[in-house]
């Protein structure tokens, strides 16, 4: 079984980005689970969801606590949460920034440059939706980072979410994005 937990604000789309990412692991013919963190729900507060996947059977009910992955859909989360609390010794830290990355691993504390991907999430989403949300960016990328999860499912769920006009221009951003961390930036 493989664990991801997102951070993000309210009103960033992570409870629907665990959901997308959950459903893309089943079509690709996995168990898993997608659920939020109930808290603060309010626009701009800090949230967290949760998705885990297995070929097997999954059990367990209760939050992640050692993510093999997490996702930072906004860096000003790394002044004020602990998003790396927990991290797999190999797991992998995906944020949304373009920031120097020994500024990153300053900020974070304890984790080792190899485990931080640093992705222009927010430039993508500016570009291809004309809006600053970065959630199905992030899933095309994290789909290129893992391997755990098709790009196809996550267009196929992305499509089916949001309709077909604002389904493919945001299953766009995900290829585009998976394409940029492949090492091909063309259409960006």
């Amino acid at each position: 079984m493989k664990e991801i937990r997102i951070h993000g604000r309210g009103g960033q789309g992570s409870v629907t980005m665990a959901s997308i990412l959950a459903l893309s692991f089943f079509d690709d013919g996995n168990y898993c689970q997608a659920f939020p963190s109930f808290g603060s729900e309010r626009t701009g507060a800090p949230v967290q969801a949760f998705a885990r996947f297995s070929d097997k059977p999954i059990r367990t009910r209760h939050q992640i606590y050692d993510p093999n992955y997490v996702i930072v859909q906004d860096v000003t989360l790394l002044k004020s949460v602990p998003v790396h609390k927990g991290l797999k010794e190999d797991g992998k830290i995906l944020i949304n920034s373009e920031a120097n990355i020994k500024d990153v691993i300053n900020e974070l504390g304890g984790i080792k440059e190899e485990n931080i991907i640093l992705f222009p999430a927010l430039k993508i989403a500016l570009k291809i939706l004309n809006k600053p949300i970065v959630n199905t960016t992030l899933l095309g990328a994290f789909s290129a980072i893992s391997g755990d999860v098709s790009i196809e499912s996550i267009k196929k769920e992305i499509e089916n979410r949001f309709g077909s006009k604002l389904g493919k221009i945001n299953a766009e951003a995900a290829q585009i994005a998976y394409n940029y961390i492949k090492g091909d930036k063309s259409g960006f």
